[in-house]
């Protein structure tokens, strides 16, 4: 091989290699900021294509404040309440100022991490801004858990029950 043709492949690996490596980076970095989003059933059931998620891992979850639950501590600014959709609940342990909208019966979604079976630690807690309004995952999740539900329900008015 003579000098001019080496010179250009070490140039080539080098190129190869940089691009490698900040591609590799990057991945790296996505991977460890990406929250998965959960409602309260797929945490406790997994989804259907059947991940569940594990303890440790970071996540949003979405649902409705269950009435009756939220408990605060009068010495600090944590609070505990359960998020419900259609299935089981979950509890939510939140140390923080909770937003002006917060309140029982209310959509919410928080990010947190998963500390065991049913529990999340979360470190954001984000209201609705309206009852019209609902974030596009937690309305997506929620129409999918539905859907057999509207299924039924027209199956039945068509079949005059």
């Amino acid at each position: 091989m003579n000098p001019r043709r080496k010179k250009r492949f070490g140039l080539y690996l080098i190129l190869v290699l940089g691009f490698g490596a900040t591609v590799g980076l990057v991945l790296y970095a996505l991977n460890q900021n990406m929250d998965l989003f959960y409602t309260p059933t797929e945490i406790v059931y997994g989804k259907p294509d059947g991940s569940k998620p594990e303890v440790g891992q970071r996540l949003r979850i979405g649902g409705m404040v269950v009435n009756g639950t939220v408990e605060r501590e009068s010495s600090s600014l944590k609070v505990r309440f359960k998020l419900a959709d259609v299935g089981p609940a979950v509890t939510i342990e939140y140390d923080g100022i909770l937003p002006d909208l917060f309140r029982e019966g209310q959509g919410i979604v928080a990010q947190g991490v998963l500390k065991s079976a049913r529990v999340i630690e979360a470190f954001e807690v984000l209201a609705k801004h309206d009852e019209d309004y609902m974030p596009p995952d937690v309305a997506e999740a929620m129409e999918k858990v539905h859907e057999p539900l509207k299924y039924s329900d027209e199956q039945m008015a068509g079949s005059g029950q």
